[in-house]
């Protein structure tokens, strides 16, 4: 298992250089100037050669790229913001945590409300449950995000007052926002939860249990629901990454200083190393994310546990 792990963790390296690369490219060939947005529309063009040469925007592409790497992978600096000089490591400090607690608690309301709705409408296929588990699934992946935001905002901020409309502070702040990104998780995962039990449910082994009068509750959650927790898991691994990544929006929405906004305002700014170093940084989560996936698998599956042991090669008879 260790030398998986640490198999898996070196070929991290090629995928998140590649994101590095990649991202870098699309930043310098992407439309805008850095130096008049920093120096505004006022600035002479002495001004802005000036800045230029600063920034190392006078530079060929294959030179600023070589430096770029070297700083990012060899010495470990993710450099300043061009806007505000502020160490990047220190904005990410600083706006990562926020996101990861918006994450969490989008993907526990996820996998605690998705979870049991697929396997109510695995267990009750055909009949009202399934119809009605299936029908707000279908409502949950055709509903954008932001909408649901601002017409919760509407609802439970403006008109009831429940919770702050924006901003952070306690755990309140973060229910709305978390409930706006978690109703397409909960459809996607329902619809596989339900898919994967009614694969298990069919085996015989399951028909052998229930002939032999285990109970209905007992077949499900130890028998059938460990058995199809292998495309669960990968569902809610994906899912994990793609909410940790695709939180921008519902960041905006809510007014919440995280990684999305932080991300995005580099963007909009043409701060190249705000951009570079948040998408370097999320693709190496991600794929951090994905590295604890398999290991589920290994905890879920014992078979799978065996062939990780032996290093992912198969025994021949």
């Amino acid at each position: 298992m260790g030398r998986y792990i640490v198999k898996r963790l070196f070929w991290m390296i090629p995928i998140i250089l590649s994101v590095a690369i990649l991202v870098f490219t699309l930043m310098t060939f992407c439309p805008g100037k850095p130096e008049a947005i920093i120096l505004g529309s006022t600035a002479t063009e002495a001004e802005l050669s000036a800045m230029r040469e600063s920034l190392g925007l006078n530079q060929p592409y294959l030179v600023r790229l070589g430096a770029f790497l070297r700083d990012t992978f060899l010495r470990f600096d993710l450099g300043q913001s061009w806007l505000t000089r502020i160490s990047i490591a220190d904005s990410i400090a600083e706006y990562l945590p926020r996101t990861m607690m918006l994450t969490v608690i989008t993907m526990v309301i996820s996998v605690g409300l998705a979870i049991p709705l697929g396997i109510v409408s695995a267990t009750h296929q055909g009949r009202w449950q399934d119809n009605v588990s299936m029908v707000f699934a279908l409502v949950g992946i055709s509903i954008p995000n932001f909408w649901l935001a601002m017409m919760l905002v509407i609802v439970f901020s403006v008109k009831l007052q429940w919770f702050p409309p924006m901003g952070i502070g306690g755990i309140e702040y973060y229910i709305l926002p978390a409930i706006s990104g978690s109703l397409g998780g909960i459809a996607g995962l329902a619809r596989q939860t339900r898919s994967s039990m009614l694969d298990v449910i069919r085996a015989d082994y399951i028909t052998t249990a229930r002939a032999k009068g285990v109970s209905e509750v007992r077949i499900i959650t130890k028998h059938a629901l460990k058995n199809a927790l292998i495309p669960i898991i990968t569902v809610i691994g994906t899912q994990f990454g793609r909410q940790l990544g695709g939180t921008m929006v519902i960041e905006t929405v809510f007014g919440i200083p995280g990684m999305g906004q932080f991300i995005i305002s580099g963007v909009n700014q043409r701060d190249y190393p705000v951009v570079q170093a948040g998408a370097i940084f999320l693709a190496a989560v991600f794929s951090l994310c994905m590295l604890l996936v398999d290991l589920l698998y290994a905890a879920a599956d014992p078979r799978i546990k065996a062939q990780y042991a032996r290093g992912g090669r198969k025994v021949h008879k």
